[in-house]
């Protein structure tokens, strides 16, 4: 990745070692300790403005660089510290890698499933993304013509039903996409960011890990919607 494609000096973001872990005060084993990084020294304004200026950049200036992806490879191997954590949807069209400006190894520490939803798995990998590797900021990701939330519109609207394990994967929507039913715009974006909101709320509700660290100030929980159109990143709290 160009030099120039990253705002941020990698300096700051990754920090060798295992002190993090001891501030943190997670007794990680010290056989296990040495593959782990401090946590980045950014603040939740900190990286929430990074992606910000990263979403601007991909928007005026998208460009995919590779030409120092080998050397941060080997500086990231043996450690990890990502600056932001993500909970994006499963859908192609949504890497968050590139639509925050092309981002690189050990950046963003990544949960996607179908409508950016939370289970136990998920829960699990968003507090071990903060309470473990320190990353300061959570974003919940929706995006625009998302297939989940449409699904979950097309339950309230004609009744549909979907084969396997679908149907059940999209239930936690359907509260979201009643409560806009009657909004104006959109149905599927109106309940895709519905459903981002309430489930950035889920995060602290359904998590003391997170929710202490978000009352201590150690962690920015926000969620957003990604136009697939434009390119854009809007915030929605």
């Amino acid at each position: 990745m160009c030099k120039n494609c990253i705002q941020t000096n990698r300096r700051d973001v990754i920090k060798i070692g295992a002190a993090g872990l001891l501030t943190l005060g997670l007794g990680i084993p010290s056989a296990s300790a040495a593959s782990y990084a401090a946590a980045t020294s950014l603040t939740p304004d900190d990286a929430l403005a990074a992606l910000k200026a990263g979403n601007a950049r991909f928007m005026s200036d998208p460009e995919v660089c590779t030409t120092e992806l080998a050397a941060i490879r080997k500086d990231v191997a043996p450690h990890q510290a990502p600056w932001a954590t993500i909970l994006a949807c499963a859908d192609s069209r949504v890497p968050p890698e590139l639509i925050f400006g092309g981002l690189g190894l050990g950046e963003l520490f990544v949960a996607r499933n179908a409508g950016n939803l939370v289970d136990t798995a998920t829960m699990g990998t968003i507090e071990y993304g903060q309470a473990v590797l320190g990353s300061p900021l959570i974003v919940v990701l929706a995006h625009t013509s998302c297939g989940a939330v449409a699904a979950a519109c097309d339950v309230i609207l004609s009744n549909a039903t979907f084969p396997g394990s679908i149907g059940p994967m999209i239930n936690p929507i359907i509260p979201a996409a009643l409560a806009v039913k009657d909004e104006a715009g959109d149905f599927v974006t109106n309940a895709a960011k519905e459903s981002a909101k309430r489930t950035a709320s889920q995060l602290s509700a359904g998590s003391s890990l997170i929710s202490e660290a978000a009352s201590a100030g150690k962690v920015k929980i926000v969620s957003a919607i990604y136009d697939l159109k434009s390119g854009a990143v809007t915030y929605l709290d």
